[in-house]
C-alpha cells in the first residue's frame, strides 16, 4: 500500500441491522469502495447474543481490512426508548472491537455527513445514496440504506479528516505556546 493509501471503516450503528463500508483513498485521493455489507441479527435472540455476535463480526473485519481509521455516525435519538438503549449498546461493543484492535474512531453526526455529501443537512436516503453512488462511479447505489449510510459516513471522513487533523495540531501548538508564555511570565514575578 502506497503511504498516502488510507483505509477507512464507516460504520451505521443499529442493533437489528448494523451497515459498514470499507473505503480506499488513494495518493491522488480518489476513494474507492474496497467492500461494504450489513450485520444483521434476528429480534428473537437475546440482546447478549446479538451484542456478542456484533462484536465478533466487528473484530473479523477490523482483521480481515486493518483500517488506518474509523468513522461512525454519531445517534440523535427520536425514537423509542427501547431503541435508544439498544442502539447505544451496540455503539458500545463496537467501540469496544475497536478499542481492542486500536483503532479511535471518529463520530459525525447525520446532518454533518449529509452537508459533505448533498450540500445540505436536510437530505433523503435516496439523495444520499445516489451521491454515494456518484462520488464512488459506481454502476448502482448501494443498498440498503445502513449500507450507503456506512459508505457516506466513510466518505464524510476521507474528505473532512485532513483539514481536522490540521486544526488539531494548530490547536495543540496553541496551547502549548499560551502554556509557555504563561511559564514566562510566572518567571518573571
Amino acid at each position: 500500500m502506497n503511504q498516502k493509501d488510507c483505509i477507512v471503516l464507516g460504520i451505521d450503528p443499529g442493533l437489528d441491522r448494523t451497515g459498514w463500508a470499507i473505503l480506499r483513498k488513494d495518493a491522488r485521493a480518489g476513494l474507492h469502495l474496497v467492500a461494504c455489507g450489513l450485520i444483521h441479527t434476528q429480534a428473537g435472540q437475546d440482546l447478549p447474543v446479538r451484542l456478542n455476535y456484533i462484536f465478533q463480526e466487528f473484530q473479523k473485519l477490523l482483521n480481515t481490512y486493518r483500517p488506518d481509521q474509523v468513522a461512525m455516525e454519531q445517534n440523535f435519538f427520536l425514537k423509542r426508548a427501547i431503541t435508544m438503549a439498544n442502539t447505544i449498546m451496540t455503539r458500545g461493543v463496537i467501540i469496544l472491537a475497536c478499542e481492542q484492535a486500536g483503532k479511535t474512531i471518529t463520530f459525525y453526526p447525520p446532518k454533518r455527513v449529509k452537508m459533505q455529501l448533498c450540500g445540505s443537512g436536510a437530505a433523503d436516503k435516496k439523495q444520499v445514496q445516489r451521491m454515494v453512488q456518484l462520488t464512488l462511479n459506481l454502476d448502482k447505489a448501494p443498498s440498503p440504506d445502513d449500507v450507503a449510510d456506512a459508505v457516506a459516513i466513510a466518505i464524510c471522513h476521507l474528505k473532512t479528516a485532513p483539514l481536522n487533523s490540521m486544526i488539531n495540531v494548530k490547536a495543540a501548538f496553541l496551547a502549548k505556546l499560551k502554556a509557555a508564555q504563561e511559564a514566562q511570565i510566572k518567571k518573571r514575578n
